[in-house]
């Protein structure tokens, strides 16, 4: 029955301090001690071997290259070099972990620490600006190279024009040894300078 005046107890009563919760494994369940001293590692499966068929493709081209050309030749070929296939479905389940070097150390490297004193004296500012200037000049360089127009012939000829060619007036064949019949001039020393003129 239920004490007089209090309210009906709905609970168990617990064990003592010295009980362990949980389900005990043995000789598994060591504690720090088990843990450190044997490490339970699992092993890893050995690749199965099978044999794989013939590889008819490469014993056929390294017949080839040998120089046999019949079958008996060929037949042989494949009893002195046997070469089987390659495992189409050999898959990274199945192979062997890499074997790693005992002074391997695993993990990211740490990054170098930051140059404050490069940072104090604002060098990456300077570093930039000379960037920023080979940039301009190479975008400059660039630009003359566009606006510099080629030399066409026009161009050419109208910095050096051609000499201009004496008028040479046509005078009939017959007429071209005849002396002139008339001289005006009083000497041929103003004749030379009429002409000259």
């Amino acid at each position: 029955q239920a004490e007089l005046g209090k309210p009906q107890r709905n609970c168990y009563t617990l064990p003592g301090f010295d009980f362990s919760y949980g389900l005990y494994i043995h000789r598994t369940d060591g504690g720090v001690p088990e843990a450190i001293g044997h490490w339970n590692t699992v092993k890893p499966r050995t690749a199965l071997v099978q044999k794989m068929p013939r590889d008819f493709i490469t014993m056929n081209r390294g017949a080839l290259k040998a120089g046999y050309t019949t079958a008996h030749e060929f037949n042989l070929y494949y009893k002195a070099k046997d070469i089987r296939r390659k495992d189409d479905e050999y898959s990274r389940f199945k192979r062997c972990p890499p074997k790693v070097p005992a002074d391997l150390t695993y993990g990211i490297t740490a990054r170098p620490c930051t140059p404050f004193f490069d940072l104090l004296q604002h060098k990456y500012k300077e570093l930039w600006m000379e960037q920023q200037r080979a940039l301009t000049a190479a975008q400059r360089t660039e630009k003359k190279k566009k606006n510099k127009v080629c030399e066409t012939r026009t161009t050419f000829l109208r910095k050096l024009p051609l000499p201009a060619k004496e008028e040479s007036f046509w005078h009939l064949p017959r007429l071209e040894k005849v002396g002139p019949h008339l001289s005006t001039f009083p000497d041929r020393s103003a004749r030379k300078k009429a002409f000259s003129a």
